[in-house]
């Protein structure tokens, strides 16, 4: 199965402070808006997503149909795919995609640790 792109979500007490942090590791702005309270920043292959006030716990992100360059694939499994997947190995889904619709969609559920997952369509 093709999750697509991974990144953390961090949920950060002051985005301005984050980014100066994650700068001196070597992260540049990948994407996002600071004004918003959101950045997407990225060193190399690796991509952390900093947002403040904006959910309560840190996220483990996959974005089926992207690459770490946020570039379309071409073959993916479609977000769901991967929940009809899930569903079948009776994984419970704290929010489910609608199946009758195609393009952008989400999937959340819960690792056995209390760790979120995020699947996250774009494309």
């Amino acid at each position: 199965m093709k999750l697509g792109a991974f990144s953390i979500s961090l949920n950060v007490k002051d985005i301005h402070i984050s980014k100066e942090f994650y700068e001196n590791l070597g992260f540049e702005v990948f994407a996002g808006d600071i004004k918003s309270n959101y950045l997407i920043m990225k060193n190399e292959n690796t991509l952390i997503g900093l947002f403040q006030g904006m959910f309560e716990n840190n996220i483990i992100t996959f974005n089926p149909g992207w690459d770490q360059e946020a570039n379309k694939l071409e073959k993916f499994n479609d977000v769901r795919e991967i929940q009809n997947h899930l569903k079948n190995k009776n994984v419970v889904l704290q929010k489910e995609a609608d199946e009758s619709t195609g393009g952008p969609a989400s999937v959340l559920l819960t690792d056995p640790d209390g760790n979120t997952i995020l699947l996250d369509q774009h494309v």
